[in-house]
């Protein structure tokens, strides 16, 4: 499934945004958005272990394409509920489950605040709910909880998140 969404940038011009699924080539990309997005906060990952996520799901991952190449991501794997990957850790296996667990969702620093990761996760409830996912869950990290709360994802009470995941990690799920 590809959905293409015209994007207004600051530049008096306008991008076609396309989600679609991971591919090989779009590695570098990946990991260069995801340290600018975490590395100075200490939560940048590297590559094997992204690439452990993808290959975990590989149908529940995407990228933000767009005229100017990967502009976005979003790694998501199905986990149990209340659980989540190790940072820094490998995928050695894939689990079954109603949760899908998105673990990480980068835009581009300067593209945020124009709707791009709405665009992400319209896609990825649509892929959850058509593979029968009744659920998705995701740790927020830094000061992001207000982000996600906005786009109807609640704490779940009682889940301690690792200290890897920073000071203001908090465990969030949202009901499909």
């Amino acid at each position: 499934m590809r959905t293409k969404v015209p994007v207004r940038t600051k530049a008096p011009m306008r991008d076609t945004v396309l989600t679609r699924e991971i591919t090989d080539d779009d590695w570098d990309a990946i990991l260069e958005l995801e340290s600018g997005a975490y590395q100075e906060s200490g939560l940048s990952e590297g590559r094997a272990a992204l690439q452990s996520r993808h290959r975990a799901s590989p149908e529940t991952c995407f990228v933000l394409d767009s005229d100017r190449g990967v502009v976005g991501y979003a790694l998501a794997l199905p986990y149990p509920v209340c659980r989540f990957p190790d940072l820094g850790q490998r995928e050695e296996a894939a689990f079954t489950s109603p949760n899908l667990h998105l673990h990480d969702l980068v835009v581009a620093e300067e593209l945020r605040g124009k709707g791009l990761a709405t665009v992400l996760l319209r896609r990825l409830t649509a892929t959850a709910l058509a593979r029968t996912h009744r659920r998705i869950s995701l740790v927020a990290v830094g000061d992001s909880e207000k982000f996600w709360s906005a786009h109807g994802y609640r704490p779940l009470p009682g889940v301690a998140v690792p200290s890897d995941y920073g000071a203001n990690a908090v465990y969030m799920s949202k009901v499909l």
